[in-house]
């Protein structure tokens, strides 16, 4: 009896049907990284079988070790076993590049006709949902994470320190590593090798199966880290010149390059860790854009395909078209050279960490001198996330301050968002379209 197709490996993937495949899901990805990851999951094991279940879980694990966002990362490791290193770039430029262009029309619709009542009314209703998925994130991390009271005082510790001290969000992630390297050189029983269940399931052989040989490009060796480490940096270093040389160090441009080249790297625990860095620097620091458009910039990332930290392209879009960074008469070209700077220096990061350390996390993957720091920085996020609900909440269900009393409204919203999201595991895209018609509903009613 000949083999049914199940029980034979699949053909070799040639490049072109990798990128249409990454193109496709660039345009699909939507409902955070647990959607991506379940998308890529669905498609390349149980599907495509372009890698096996094991195979897959563990290039997530390497992801999940890294600052960045995980799912894109995994699309770069896997485009990076497949097809070197031009197979891993393209996989994780299609992932971001479609978000990236809808965000920067988006962005120019928003800053452009945000007065009109309708649109008004949209994010009206938006802004409560997005304070409830924020809440949500902060639980689902905090119940999967703090198993043991130790990591409770951290994230605690973490939210006294930015909500009340206003401490700098990279000193919180320094602090909390060192506390993870002490507790894991006295206390080693707390820590278990973590990992992603269901490794056993099995869907048919795999172009690359459980027992495939790694291969020649994904070895680790000196020369290869070398080139690719090289390669990062003249990527980053000739575009920070050449900004500084033509607007200065101080320039609005080169200022951010350098700020989310910082902010990519602090973003353990992924977009919504690294929210509040942005917001201390993108509103508190450098005054690019205001708290109420940060978070309206949020609901956008909700909204579209792509990682959720492309919202770092909206600010970088408002801040270069509010300040008018090429003149009052190229305001648009302003925000859209701004939002490529930002986007290009937030993940150029993560593709240096794929291309030029997966050989080498995979060498040092479960030591617990590295999973211990990241099990202490993942709680001291929890705290961070939790503190920017409060602080969103404040914003949304106070906007005229304490004396200004409740937005019932708003309050009634972000409460049916959250029992949609906690109780009834409603999907984000679901929640967010619902309110967005509440809040439309609501302007309406209100006209004179």
């Amino acid at each position: 009896m000949p083999p049914s197709p199940r029980d034979a490996a699949p053909a070799p993937v040639g490049f072109r049907q990798a990128l249409r495949f990454w193109l496709k899901l660039g345009l699909i990805s939507f409902g955070g990284p647990a959607g991506q990851i379940a998308i890529m999951h669905q498609e390349l094991v149980e599907r495509r079988r372009w890698i096996s279940e094991r195979r897959f879980l563990h290039a997530l694990n390497y992801c999940m070790l890294l600052p960045g966002p995980e799912a894109q990362q995994l699309a770069t490791y896997i485009g990076w076993l497949l097809h070197r290193g031009w197979g891993g770039v393209a996989a994780g430029a299609l992932f971001v590049l479609p978000s990236f262009f809808l965000l920067v029309l988006l962005s120019w619709v928003y800053i452009a006709y945000g007065h009109l009542t309708w649109i008004a009314g949209l994010f009206y209703g938006i802004k409560p949902a997005v304070v409830a998925i924020v809440a949500q994130a902060a639980w689902r991390i905090g119940t999967r994470t703090l198993k043991r009271p130790w990591l409770w005082g951290v994230a605690l510790a973490s939210l006294c320190a930015i909500a009340w001290w206003q401490t700098p969000f990279p000193l919180i992630v320094l602090a909390a590593a060192l506390i993870g390297a002490l507790a894991g050189r006295l206390r080693p029983h707390w820590f278990q090798a973590g990992g992603h269940g269901g490794a056993d399931a099995h869907y048919g052989p795999a172009l690359i199966d459980d027992h495939t040989p790694p291969p020649a490009h994904a070895r680790f060796s000196w020369l290869r880290l070398g080139r690719a480490v090289l390669a990062g940096l003249l990527l980053w270093s000739l575009p920070m010149a050449l900004l500084a040389a033509v607007y200065g160090w101080h320039g609005g441009f080169t200022q951010m390059g350098w700020f989310f080249t910082k902010a990519a790297l602090l973003t353990f625990g992924g977009a919504y860790a690294v929210l509040p860095y942005v917001y201390q620097g993108a509103v508190a620091h450098y005054g690019w854009l205001s708290a109420g458009q940060m978070l309206d910039g949020l609901a956008l990332g909700e909204t579209t395909p792509g990682p959720l930290i492309m919202v770092v392209a909206f600010v970088g879009f408002v801040g270069g078209y509010a300040k008018a960074l090429l003149g009052p008469e190229h305001l648009f070209l302003a925000g859209a050279l701004a939002a490529a700077l930002v986007t290009w220096f937030t993940f150029l990061p993560s593709f240096v960490f794929i291309l030029a350390g997966g050989p080498l996390i995979e060498h040092s993957h479960g030591q617990i001198r590295l999973t211990a720091p990241l099990t202490a920085v993942t709680a001291a996020v929890v705290g961070v996330i939790a503190n920017l609900a409060l602080f969103f909440g404040w914003h949304v269900l106070w906007p005229q301050g304490w004396r200004g009393g409740v937005d019932w409204a708003a309050a009634a919203i972000a409460a049916l968002a959250a029992w949609a999201l906690l109780k009834r595991q409603v999907k984000a895209m679901p929640v967010i379209a619902g309110a967005a018609l509440a809040g439309l509903l609501l302007s309406l009613w209100r006209l004179p």
